[in-house]
Order: C-alpha cells, then sequence, then structure tokens
C-alpha cells in the first residue's frame, strides 16, 4: 500500500492549491481526482465563464462602436466558436494545472476515492481498485449545482451551469431560476448574445446578498439592457412536454406562464460529500456540510475538510487560502485563522459587483453609527472616457473609529479594485488615511477616495 504524508481529495482551487503547499513543506503528497484537474472552477465554473463573459462584453463593443467614433458594419457572433474558445481557455489552465502536478512532484491518482478508518483511501480507477494511505487525508470534493424538486434538470430544457456553459446551439429565449453570480453572470452573456432572458428571483432584489444600493442599481442596468427581471416570484412548476418549455411563475400579483426553450436553475450549490466515506469514518456533517475546527480539522483525527463541503463561503479563493492554512497547521508553522468578515465578493456580469465586508444593513443592525459616503462613476473622469459611467463606490466607516466596516462597488472592473478595501481592512485602515492616500488620476479606482471623501463632507467632484 503507498504511503503519504498528505493525501487531498478533490483536485479544484483547494485541492491542488494545499497539495503544492503541502509539497512546498516538504511533504509526501498526492491528489486524487475523478474528473479534471482544477476542478469545477476551472473546468466549469470561474475561468471558462470569465471567457464566455470576455466574449459577450468584445461583442458589445462591436455593436456600439459608433459611440467610440467607429465604424463597424453588421456585427455578428459564432455562438459555436465563443463557446470552444470558452472550452480552449479551461483545458490550457486544467494543463497549468497538470504542470503544477509535476513540477511539485505531487502524484495524481485517477479515481473515485473513499475514505476509510485508518487514515486510508480506497480508489476506484480504470484499473480497478487500490488502497492508499497517509497520515493526513484532507477532503475537498466541492460542489455541484442544487436542484430543485420541481426544478429537475434533465440536461437539455432544464439546465444546470455546466450546460449552459457548453450548449450546441444559441437559444432564442431562456428563463433563468435565481439571482446570485451564476444566474446573472449567465443572463448577461446570453442577453449580450441576443438571447431573450428573463430573470426570476425568489427574493425582492436580485444578487440579494449585496447591498440594498447595489441590488437596486443592478436591476436598473440589467432592465436597461433588455432583461426582463421578475423579483418575489417563484417558479412553482415547468412543463417540458412541448417544443419548449413553459414555466408557471406564483408572483404577487397572481400566478403567470413562461414559455421560452430552456430553463436554467441557478438556485445555488449542492456539496459532494455522498458516497465518500464520512459516515463509516465517522465524520459528522450538518446541513450538507462537513464540520471542522480553524484549522479543518474534522472530529476525526488525521481527516480533514475544505472548500465548499464546509460552513464557509463557497468561492474559489476562501477554498485555496482554507487548503494553505489546513495545511501549514498540519506542517506545525505558526497559522492564523482565516477572518471570515474580511473575504471579498466578486460577480462579473455587466456592471460588475464587487463587495467585503457589513453591508450598510448589517452595519446598523451592529450597532454602528457610520459614516456613509458614495461617488458614482457618472462624476468619474475615467469612466466617462471609457463609456462606462453605470454604478458608483460606496463606503461605510465607523464614525467613532474611523474603522472601515464595508466597501461596495458596482460598474466597469470594480472586481479587480475590491483588493484595496480587503488590503486596507486587513491592516485596520481608517477613512482618514483612505482619503489622505493620493490615488492616481484618472482611474475608476480613485472612486475609493472619492467615496471616502464624500462620507467625511470633504469630496471635491460631486
Amino acid at each position: 500500500m503507498s504511503k503519504y504524508d498528505v493525501i487531498v481529495l478533490g483536485s479544484g482551487p483547494g485541492g491542488y492549491v494545499a497539495a503544492i503547499r503541502a509539497s512546498q513543506l516538504g511533504l509526501k503528497t498526492a491528489v486524487i481526482e475523478k474528473e479534471n484537474l482544477g476542478g469545477v472552477c476551472l473546468n466549469w465554473g470561474c475561468i471558462p465563464t470569465k471567457a464566455l463573459l470576455k466574449s459577450a462584453q468584445v461583442f458589445d463593443y462591436l455593436k456600439h462602436a459608433e459611440d467610440y467614433g467607429l465604424s463597424v458594419e453588421n456585427p455578428d457572433k459564432d455562438f459555436t466558436k465563443v463557446v470552444k474558445r470558452s472550452r480552449n481557455v479551461a483545458e490550457g489552465m486544467s494543463k497549468g494545472v497538470q504542470f503544477l502536478m509535476k513540477k511539485n512532484k505531487i502524484d495524481v491518482i485517477d479515481g473515485f476515492g473513499t475514505l476509510k478508518t485508518g487514515k486510508k483511501i480506497s480508489v476506484e480507477g480504470k484499473d480497478g481498485k487500490k488502497d492508499y494511505e497517509a497520515n493526513h487525508i484532507i477532503v475537498a470534493t466541492g460542489a455541484r449545482s442544487r436542484e430543485l424538486p420541481n426544478l429537475k434538470q434533465d440536461g437539455e430544457k432544464i439546465i444546470g451551469y455546466r450546460q449552459a456553459m457548453n450548449l450546441p446551439k444559441q437559444p432564442k429565449s431562456m428563463i433563468i431560476v435565481g439571482s446570485g453570480a451564476i444566474g446573472v453572470e449567465f443572463a448577461h452573456f446570453y442577453n449580450a448574445m441576443g438571447t431573450e432572458v428573463t430573470i426570476v428571483e425568489f427574493l425582492p432584489n436580485l444578487v440579494p446578498v449585496e447591498d440594498e444600493d447595489v441590488s437596486k442599481q443592478f436591476e436598473k442596468s440589467f432592465k436597461k439592457a433588455g432583461i426582463k427581471v421578475m423579483t418575489n416570484s417563484s417558479v412553482e412548476s415547468v412543463d417540458t412536454s412541448g417544443d419548449g418549455v413553459k414555466a408557471k411563475v406564483k408572483t404577487k400579483k397572481g400566478e403567470e406562464t413562461l414559455e421560452a426553450e430552456i430553463v436554467l436553475s441557478a438556485v445555488g450549490i449542492k456539496t459532494n460529500i455522498e458516497n465518500i466515506g464520512l459516515e463509516a469514518v465517522g465524520i459528522k456533517t450538518d446541513k450538507d456540510k462537513i464540520l471542522v475546527n480553524d484549522w479543518y480539522q474534522t472530529n476525526i483525527p488525521g481527516y480533514y475538510a475544505i472548500g465548499d463541503v464546509t460552513p464557509g463561503p463557497a468561492l474559489a479563493h476562501v477554498a485555496s487560502a482554507e487548503g494553505i492554512i489546513c495545511v501549514e497547521k498540519i506542517a506545525g508553522m505558526k497559522v492564523e485563522a482565516l477572518d471570515y468578515g474580511n473575504i471579498p465578493g466578486c460577480t462579473y456580469a455587466t456592471p460588475e459587483i464587487a463587495s467585503v465586508g457589513m453591508t450598510e444593513k448589517q452595519a446598523k443592525e451592529a450597532g454602528y453609527e457610520l459614516k456613509i459616503g458614495k461617488f458614482p462613476f457618472s462624476a468619474s473622469g475615467k469612466a466617462s472616457a471609457a463609456g462606462t459611467k453605470d454604478g458608483f463606490v460606496k463606503v461605510i466607516y465607523d464614525a467613532k473609529y474611523g474603522e472601515w466596516l464595508g466597501c461596495h462597488m458596482i460598474g466597469a472592473g470594480v472586481t479587480d479594485m475590491i483588493a484595496e478595501a480587503v488590503l486596507g481592512r486587513k491592516l485596520e485602515t481608517t477613512g482618514h488615511e483612505v482619503l489622505k492616500a493620493v490615488h492616481p488620476h484618472p482611474t475608476m479606482s480613485e472612486a475609493v477616495m472619492e467615496a471616502t471623501a464624500a462620507a467625511y463632507d470633504e469630496v471635491i467632484h460631486l
């Protein structure tokens, strides 16, 4: 039986990062993967969706070339080639992970792994079953698209994100159920490509986890782009017996029937914790999640879990951070527990959304006296020059000490700007320090300084 210091079950952004860090620390490491290295993020999530969204952005620029003094006659797209480019990008990233495994001398074991007692894993591969042993086993099996009982995915007329990324032809119309990051990113992509899109959201606002001001601006932008938005609504049933689909939607005004070619279910994720041996080993779970401590240890010594299978936010960058902390603790290093209150969230539709920390509502409920500033991109020279004036930056500070409680952005490129707020909060920066830090002009990022100036009644350009 092969023996390792660390075996990681799953090779997504949690698993492969944990494996590389373990190898860097001198631990003999293996990764078990049943499908493609890189997991959902690299192959069916974060990366290929961004490739699709880039094609949508370029197509949108072509359609609005005259706004920039340019002439492009009859711009069109080849949907098949757009999808193919996305798949090629994903394939390239997966090959990059293969290279990293070789570079770091990590053994890659192909197959489906099942946990056993005694720190063992049985792997069902092409050549049958084989057992492996390790001092430390890390579960990083990720998650998949969640199915609702009344919205069963058939892969053709009712689809999840995987099929939405790889459709053989572009649908003329689509109903998207759920307006989290997955739902709105696909809504933007398909709308930009020319599909008639309707979003159905159960809660009162699109992107409901975001600050309410951001949600309201986002809904305005989506409606302006021609996307039909139905909030406070739920899909009760879907009839797929005809050529397309008929969805019965319950609204505040009563029941409405929507017709489309395809329904995309984007109602969240379901963790991949079935049939991997958790029960046999005795590992505790609760509400579809593996229970862990600050160092990602389960209740059974020698077994750990990171990423989407644990109670933290289901984000790639969170899984990577958890993997590094877990392995460094295993190696005996002095490590700091992850601060889940300072995790940035990003949505890559148009306009983009990025946020970190408390929303205004959360900060008020926590009892803080607040200083709040907003700076619209309509007052930004860079945004005006770029033709991307939708959106704003909103900052929330504690009035007493100047603590940066939250930062919420909506607009072009804001997912690349949010790191300033994450770092500032990590370093316990105050509002006055942000205000006095000189930001370059003209940039989108100077809106952070301007919003801070607005919070302290010192705004110049508004």
